[in-house]
């Protein structure tokens, strides 16, 4: 059975820095492209970033680009979003996805990821 487990949320002050991690057990790790998606209050998820497989290529939306890096350790089973210079708006439940074989040209819509986490909280305060 497939796991997939975030965790790193909290509360964080404007201009502050959080880093999430995401576990999936249960699949083999590096066979899958992996991404972060979030959605906020009253809003449809949307996709915040995609790496491949090996970590060598990776897609950000343009909200967070310069401000969020994905990456991904193969040999911990283990994704991690460095999130820096939050603002409110960044006040999401963060999802971490898993399952499809790239991050196509859909991923910001979730395309082909079959497994999703439980999602975990964060806030930014102002």
């Amino acid at each position: 059975q497939v796991q997939v487990v975030e965790s790193g949320g909290g509360l964080v002050q404007a201009g502050g820095s959080l880093r999430l991690s995401c576990t999936a057990s249960g699949l083999t790790f590096d066979d899958y492209s992996m991404g972060w998606f979030r959605q906020a209050p009253g809003k449809e998820r949307e996709g915040v970033s995609c790496i491949n497989w090996s970590g060598d290529r990776t897609y950000s939306a343009d909200s967070v680009k310069g401000r969020f890096t994905i990456s991904r350790d193969n040999a911990k089973s283990t994704l991690y979003l460095q999130m820096n210079s939050l603002t409110p708006e960044d006040t999401a439940v963060y999802y971490c996805a898993t399952g499809a074989p790239y991050c196509s040209g859909s991923w910001r819509q979730g395309a082909g990821m079959r497994y999703w986490g439980k999602g975990t909280l964060v806030t930014i305060s102002s």
